[in-house]
């Protein structure tokens, strides 16, 4: 059984904490721990902040179904998706995805499986703040995000 821990929280984390609980002597059998982090950029100096909402409870239900079906689709010892919230100044940590498994191309498959789905199906709303003090529009999804997706959804 596949050791899920989704959070969605205001505090930056400590991606080696992160790393250590997925590996060591409570998951023995790990051969890969593959991470994805993903940052806040300044988009060439234009943003000065990222604010990013969500519904609680919808965003976590929405994570965790999607890590279980990743846990359905490869062998993973483990996952953990945390998603930040609030207002992050370009440079600071929005989210970590990771999946550890006995073997790379599962842990590799997976993280990438969660991020797709994650970055298209989780309730989160994104808004720009730029560098000159003004509040931008909430920011549309987008199409590429979209087509990533489309690769798992075919059968």
């Amino acid at each position: 059984m596949t050791d899920i821990d989704v959070r969605i929280q205001s505090a930056p984390f400590d991606i080696n904490a992160e790393s250590e609980r997925m590996t060591g002597h409570d998951h023995p059998n790990v051969g890969a721990l593959v991470t994805f982090t993903g940052y806040c950029r300044d988009e060439q100096g234009a943003l000065s902040a990222l604010e990013l909402d969500h519904y609680p409870g919808m965003a976590e239900a929405e994570i965790t179904k999607i890590a279980r079906d990743a846990a359905e689709r490869w062998p993973l010892d483990a996952i953990t998706a945390i998603h930040r919230y609030g207002k992050m100044e370009p440079g600071g940590p929005i989210v970590l995805v990771a999946a550890s498994s006995r073997h790379r191309k599962a842990a590799f498959e997976a993280a990438e499986f969660i991020m797709d789905f994650l970055k298209t199906r989780a309730p989160f709303w994104k808004k720009e703040h730029h560098a000159d003090g003004s509040s931008g529009t909430w920011v549309d999804a987008k199409e590429a995000d979209d087509d990533a997706l489309h690769r798992w959804t075919q059968k």
